[in-house]
């Protein structure tokens, strides 16, 4: 606002400071916060619920079979979409927790790098 608008009555200048209705909507807008923050966690913690219930867990013993997911830099180029999604058999040699194995080719070398569960399914021979 300019200074003669400040001196001299108007509309904009009495509205804008004896808007009682404004200050108290500002008063209620932490409130108005927290309860859209109380809404938003319930239903994060519904729909984690409800994927939860759906999900198997899979883990693995050592020496159990399993196949690894295929690298789309590994896959021969010459296949194209038809080449194979899943590399192995390969055997669980160790187990390092949280979902991460050290898996060996069947004739017992190690491969260099570890694998997540996710990379993982059961061989069935």
């Amino acid at each position: 606002m300019i200074p003669v608008e400040i001196s001299q009555g108007s509309l904009r200048t009495e509205g804008a400071f004896h808007d009682d209705a404004r200050r108290a909507d500002l008063d209620l807008i932490e409130e108005v916060r927290d309860i859209a923050a109380i809404r938003q966690k319930a239903l994060q913690q519904r729909l984690g619920q409800r994927h939860n219930r759906r999900v198997k867990p899979r883990s693995f013993q050592v020496g159990d079979l399993v196949l690894r997911k295929t690298e789309e830099a590994r896959k021969p180029p010459s296949h194209g979409k038809l080449a194979a999604t899943w590399e192995g058999p390969y055997r669980i040699h160790q187990i390092l927790g949280k979902g991460a194995y050290v898996l060996e080719q069947l004739d017992g070398t190690k491969l260099p790098s570890t694998w997540n569960v996710n990379s993982l399914k059961q061989y069935y021979s």
